[in-house]
C-alpha cells in the first residue's frame, strides 16, 4: 500500500512538471530522495512519462491526425507536399532523430551516471539561466507557419539535451525556439508535438526493465503513477498554453535556479545522497 501511495505522489509530480520547463525527470529523482524513498529508477521515470504523452495525444488529437493524414498523402501525391501539415510530419520525424540516436548510444550512461544529483542540480541552474536569456533576447515574430527544416532540427537537437535529467525536454526546446525567434505559444506547441515520438518510444523501450532490481517499484505502482500522470498532465497542458500567451518564463527560471541551489546544498551537507 505504501508503494501505491508513493506512486500517486510521483504521478502527480510527473503530471505537473512534464510540460513545464522545469524537468520532470529531475523532480522524479530529487523529491523521492528528499522524502527518503530512494531513486525510483530510470525505467520507472521513462514509463510514467508515457502517461503525460498520452495526454498530449488526446489534447492535440485533431492536429496529430491532420498532420499524419496529410504527411502520408504527401508521400504519394505531390500537391500535398507544400502544405504545412505535410512539412510538420517531416519536422517531427527528423527533429526526433537526435534524441532517439543519442538515447540508444548512451543508454547505460543515462541510466547510471546522469542520475547524479550533483549533475541534476547543476543542470537545473545552468539551463534555467539559458531559458531566462532566451526568453529575454529571443524574437517573437515567427509562427508555426514559418517553421523551417533547419529550425525544426535545431530544436530537436536541443531536445536531445534532455537525456540529462535537470535539462528539461520542453525547457531546452523552448529555449532554442525563442533564440530562433519563435513566439512562446508556437515554441510550446512544437515542443509538445516533438516530444511524442521520443517519450513514448523511450517508455516502451524501458518497459522490460520495470520488474528489475534497479527500479524501486513493480508493475502495479508504475501503472498507477502513469494513470495519475495522464490525468494531471492533461490539465497542465491546457493551463500552460493559456499561460504562455500572456506571460514570460521568468517564474520557471527562478524556480529552476532555486531548486538547483537547494539540491546542491542538500547533497553537499549530506542531507540527501547524490
Amino acid at each position: 500500500m505504501v508503494d501505491y501511495l508513493q506512486a500517486v505522489v510521483l504521478g502527480v509530480i510527473q503530471g505537473l512538471t512534464e510540460f513545464l520547463p522545469i524537468s520532470s525527470s529531475a523532480h522524479l529523482r530529487i523529491f523521492p530522495e528528499i522524502f527518503g524513498w530512494g531513486d525510483p529508477g530510470a525505467a520507472f521515470t521513462a514509463v510514467v512519462q508515457i502517461g503525460t504523452e498520452l495526454a498530449v495525444l488526446i489534447f492535440f488529437w485533431r492536429d496529430i491526425w491532420r498532420i499524419a493524414v496529410t504527411w502520408v498523402k504527401s508521400l504519394f501525391r505531390p500537391e500535398y507536399r507544400g502544405q504545412l501539415d505535410a512539412r510538420m510530419g517531416w519536422f517531427i520525424i527528423l527533429g526526433s532523430t537526435p534524441i532517439v540516436v543519442l538515447g540508444i548510444l548512451f543508454k547505460d550512461v543515462i541510466t547510471d551516471d546522469f542520475r547524479s544529483l550533483w549533475l541534476i542540480g547543476t543542470m537545473l541552474i545552468v539551463m534555467g539561466v539559458v531559458l531566462g536569456i532566451a526568453d529575454r533576447v529571443g524574437g517573437t515574430e515567427k509562427t508555426l507557419k514559418q517553421l523551417t527544416l533547419r529550425d525544426a532540427v535545431l530544436m530537436g537537437i536541443a531536445q536531445a539535451l534532455a537525456l540529462i535529467p535537470g535539462v528539461s525536454r520542453s525547457g531546452a526546446t523552448l529555449s532554442m525556439g525563442r533564440f530562433l525567434g519563435y513566439e512562446r505559444e508556437t515554441a510550446t506547441r512544437y515542443a509538445f508535438l516533438l516530444a511524442i515520438p521520443a517519450v513514448i518510444g523511450a517508455g516502451v523501450f524501458e518497459l522490460k526493465d520495470v520488474p528489475n532490481g534497479d527500479n524501486l517499484y513493480g508493475w502495479g505502482p508504475t501503472i498507477v503513477a502513469t494513470v495519475v500522470a495522464f490525468i494531471v498532465g492533461y490539465a497542465a497542458i491546457a493551463w500552460l498554453l493559456r499561460y504562455v500567451t500572456t506571460h514570460s518564463y521568468t517564474p520557471f527560471v527562478i524556480y529552476r535556479i532555486a531548486l538547483g541551489v537547494l539540491t546542491l546544498a542538500l547533497v553537499a551537507t549530506g542531507a540527501i545522497a547524490a
